[in-house]
Order: structure tokens, then sequence, then C-alpha cells
């Protein structure tokens, strides 16, 4: 039993690794954002119908969850465009690091969504995470527009946590993703063909390490991750889940120092910023979990 329990961390551990490792992709792939998103979210949804066809799974729907499953397919569409943006107008450092503002960003979304009252310490927590990002943006000015992008990029993952658990509820997760990633592709398409940038869609070839790399993103770091996230919500608590996934800058960052070396090098300020978001974020869910247990 125990071994089972260190097996499941273990595995937990490895998605937040590969979570990281997206953004690795992201600055080694040469396509454009769209194009990325697009390719990632075509072949993710292709291997989730595999998936369906093998296990002889069910992807029969209501008109009504359609609609809902258009919406989160145009916001994820949104927070991953975004992401890869803020790593090419800046690196994989600053994108990581302000995607560690998405609690922030919950914990104003949440309470309207819901109802319910900002809680005095999210409230404070949040004031630490606006002084962590004034730290960021004033000691690496020259990546401004990349650390907006990131802004924008943890606004949008934030709203599509809060929809999706509010809008999709009694489905199965292979069923919410096939949907998903099939309106993003449709959405990134039609903006496309409007723009006139179809072309953004071309592969030199798909033999090239390019198209590797696209394929890793699309098969490893969404399709199987997703999946197997799921499937170890069966095993460890969603607490558990959240908190090791709130390590995905850490592991990103240190992987592109490896990688990348001085080109991802920061100024000191910018890790008393990093670590301040990091410390606003752990805390929020102690207090959270906290609360819990005394009420």
């Amino acid at each position: 039993m125990q071994k089972d329990k260190i097996r499941h961390h273990i595995h937990l551990h490895f998605l937040v690794f590969i979570a990281g490792f997206t953004a690795i992709l992201g600055k080694l792939i040469t396509n454009s954002p769209f194009s990325i998103v697009w390719h990632r979210m075509f072949i993710a949804l292709i291997v989730i119908f595999l998936f369906v066809a093998i296990t002889r799974k069910k992807l029969k729907t209501s008109y009504q969850n359609i609609f809902k499953y258009a919406i989160l397919g145009f916001v994820i569409s949104l927070h991953w465009i975004t992401f890869f943006m803020s790593i090419d107008y800046s690196n994989v450092t600053i994108a990581l690091s302000m995607m560690s503002t998405t609690a922030f960003f919950t914990s104003f979304i949440e309470p309207f969504f819901f109802s319910r009252k900002i809680i005095a310490h999210e409230l404070l927590l949040s004031i630490l995470v606006i002084i962590a990002i004034f730290l960021i943006l004033n000691s690496e000015l020259n990546y401004s527009a990349g650390i907006i992008l990131g802004i924008f990029s943890a606004f949008f993952a934030s709203i599509f946590s809060v929809l999706n658990g509010l809008l999709i509820k009694n489905e199965k997760a292979y069923k919410i993703s096939f949907y998903e990633f099939l309106f993003g592709v449709v959405f990134i398409s039609i903006f496309l063909i409007i723009t006139g940038r179809l072309d953004d869609l071309l592969i030199e070839s798909f033999f090239s390490v390019n198209y590797l790399y696209i394929s890793i993103l699309g098969v490893v770091c969404t399709a199987y991750a997703f999946i197997a996230a799921v499937y170890l919500l069966n095993y460890i608590t969603p607490y558990s889940a959240v908190l090791a996934y709130n390590l995905e800058p850490v592991y990103g960052i240190f992987l592109a120092l490896i990688i990348f070396g001085e080109s991802e090098q920061m100024s000191s300020n910018f890790y008393i910023g990093l670590l301040l978001i990091l410390f606003s974020v752990f805390l929020n869910f102690y207090l959270k979990k906290y609360n819990k247990k005394i009420n």
C-alpha cells in the first residue's frame, strides 16, 4: 500500500516535470505560437480519439454541453497562445514565473462565479503578489512585453480552471478534453483564415526535428499528461495534485537554466519576486486547508 502511494506521487511529479518541459519545447519549436497551439491540440485530439476508439468509450454529449466546451476551447487556446508568445518575447524563466500568478487571479475570479466573499488572507497575499510582479517588472524592463503576455496567460488559465469546474460537471475527462481541443482547433483555424495567415500552419517536413518537438508536445505533454493526471486523481487527493503542480515553474526554470544557460539567467530582484509569488501560492493553499479543518 505504502509502495503504491509512493509510486503514484513519483508519477505525479513526473507529470509536473512534463508540464515544465512544455515551456522548453515552446522555445525549441520555431513555429508561431498560433501554429504551435493548433498542432498541439490537433495531435492531442487524434490521440484522445484513438484512446476512445480502442477503449470503446462514447463521445456523445448534449447540445448544451457542446456550447460549454466551445467556450472552454476558446479560453484554453488563448491561454496557450499567450503563454508561447510570452516565451517568444522573453524567455522560459519569465513565462513560467508569470504562470505562478494563476492562483492570484483565481482568488478573485472564483468568488465572482461562486458568490462567496474574498477571504482576508487571499487579499493580503494578493498584495504580496502585486509587489512581486512590480519587482520582476522593474528588474527586467527589457522583457516587459513577455511579462505582460505571461500575466495574461495566467489570467486565462485561472478563468479556464474556474469555468472548467463550474460549467462541466459529471462528465468524463477524456470527453471534455476532446471537445475543448476540437473547438480550439476550429477557433484558431477561423482566426488564421480571417487574418490571411493560414500559411502559419505549414510544416517544412513531418520528419524534421521541429515536428518531432511538436509531436512530443501534443502526445506526451498534452494527451498523455492529461489522461494520466485524471487517472492519478483516483489515488491521490486533489489538494496534493494542485500543490505538486505549483512546482511546475521550479522544474521548468531549472531545466531552462541547464539547457539554455546564460539566456535564462535573471537578476537577483527577479528571483526575489519569484520566491515571493511561490511563497504566497503555497501559503494560500496551506491556509485554505487549515480553514477547512477548523470549519
